[in-house]
């Protein structure tokens, strides 16, 4: 657990303290994308890799006629970035069309300057002229694999003095350069902790903003929007793509974790929902202990009439 010091020592970094090695990956060396899942390697400038290992993980799909991969100017001239505030002090990024598994970047204001949680697929020159306008990104950090996107593009051109992912997820971050390695809890702004939930992976980790009951829950969840952009059902997963469902004790370890936070608006790597609260996910995890495994959807007028029960 990160106690009072760490974050005070967090606090005061700088990215010249911090980094006595390159955040650079060798300038010999270019970035590649999977067409199928949008997975960022590097690897040698005139040979890409053979293959993707996100898609060869058991929780995604191959790709249908083998792997193939797109440079940074290919992607650049492919999509367009854009941004809006979803809610108060919280911008969203994404790309259209969407690229590989269409990952949306979050990036919160705090009294410690931006912080990037998560990454859309690729920055366009202008989403970069934007975040440094801001004042760039103080911290930078992901639930997970799935939710890297163009993470490296980030660190890359901005530079933050803290990038942070779970430690037990370092084998995925071969684009970029891990600065600070999370523990079960790191603090990674005032009153804004990333906590990890593992079960979808080792080192999943969500984020919590406390004072603005902001939930970044990475794939602990899926949230299935109505035409309304409201939440329709929830669903919790080892794989959505397989739908294996995660095992007994990763749900109540989730329970037990995300219980504590307070919150009332959700954010995945995908979307985003108001009035999906701490009650409502552990209606979920209780009704899915409550019967057979399954990574199936719930309803929400299920699980909120649970929440009015117990209320």
């Amino acid at each position: 657990m990160t106690g009072p010091d760490d974050a005070h020592a967090m606090r005061g970094v700088r990215a010249a303290e911090l980094a006595p090695l390159p955040t650079r990956a060798h300038r010999e060396h270019r970035a590649y994308s999977c067409t199928n899942c949008g997975h960022w390697q590097r690897w040698f400038a005139h040979t890409p890799p053979p293959s993707c290992p996100v898609c060869s993980d058991v929780r995604n799909e191959l790709p249908v006629d083998g792997f193939e991969f797109l440079r940074e100017t290919e992607v650049d001239a492919l999509v367009t970035t854009s941004w809006r505030e979803a809610v108060p002090g919280v911008t969203e990024f994404w790309c259209d069309p969407v690229v590989g598994l269409g990952s949306h970047g979050w990036v919160l204001e705090t009294s410690d300057g931006l912080l990037g949680f998560e990454a859309a697929p690729w920055y366009s020159a202008d989403a970069l002229a934007e975040l440094r306008r801001r004042g760039g990104l103080r911290v930078l950090a992901s639930s997970h694999v799935h939710g890297f996107g163009g993470l490296w593009q980030l660190q890359d051109e901005l530079d933050p003095p803290v990038v942070s992912v779970g430690v037990h997820d370092l084998t995925w971050t071969k684009a970029f350069r891990v600065t600070w390695p999370a523990d079960d809890r790191t603090e990674l702004a005032p009153g804004i902790t990333l906590h990890r939930t593992g079960g979808h992976f080792p080192g999943h980790s969500v984020l919590h903003d406390a004072d603005r009951g902001l939930f970044f829950c990475g794939d602990s969840l899926k949230i299935d929007l109505d035409e309304d952009g409201n939440a329709a059902a929830l669903s919790a997963h080892k794989a959505f793509h397989a739908q294996i469902p995660l095992s007994r004790a990763e749900l109540r370890s989730m329970r037990e974790i995300v219980g504590q936070l307070e919150f009332d608006t959700v954010f995945s790597p995908f979307e985003f929902a108001r009035g999906v609260t701490t009650a409502h996910v552990v209606a979920l995890v209780d009704h899915m202990l409550a019967n057979p495994p399954s990574a199936s959807p719930v309803p929400m007028d299920l699980l909120t009439r649970t929440v009015e029960v117990f209320a």
